[in-house]
């Protein structure tokens, strides 16, 4: 979640969302990001393609099993979420896919971490 919040800072600072758009309310957000423009959006997935990485490697550090299980969990507890906010959400379909490929990154995060691992 750090990874994403990190890069949607960056891409708020460069792209501002307007400004009822943090306080929660849905149709503002709705109709921000119905009207976003390509790269405010694109830093979004740039986030959960860090966030995918890093959640991957990390969880196969921790779980120290030489396995991608720890990893998996991971990709499909963000993966669900990410569905959620594009249900939510009116998101356009490279957005949609980009946004569910991505998640696959855990097991590059994850196989990363498992080459590293100290015997």
């Amino acid at each position: 979640m750090i990874c994403i919040i990190i890069i949607e800072k960056i891409g708020h600072q460069l792209y501002p969302p307007p400004a009822g758009a943090g306080s929660g309310d849905m149709l503002v957000m709705k109709e921000y990001v119905a009207h976003a423009p390509f790269m405010a959006l694109f830093f979004v997935i740039i986030g959960y393609a860090l966030a995918a990485f890093v959640s991957g490697f990390t969880a196969a550090k921790v779980a120290n099993d030489g396995k991608h299980t720890s990893a998996a969990v991971c990709g499909v507890i963000f993966l669900c979420i990410t569905m959620y906010m594009m249900i939510s959400l009116p998101t356009p379909i490279w957005f949609w896919i980009s946004g569910i490929v991505v998640w696959g990154l855990v097991f590059a995060g994850s196989k990363l971490a498992l080459k590293t691992k100290k015997t």
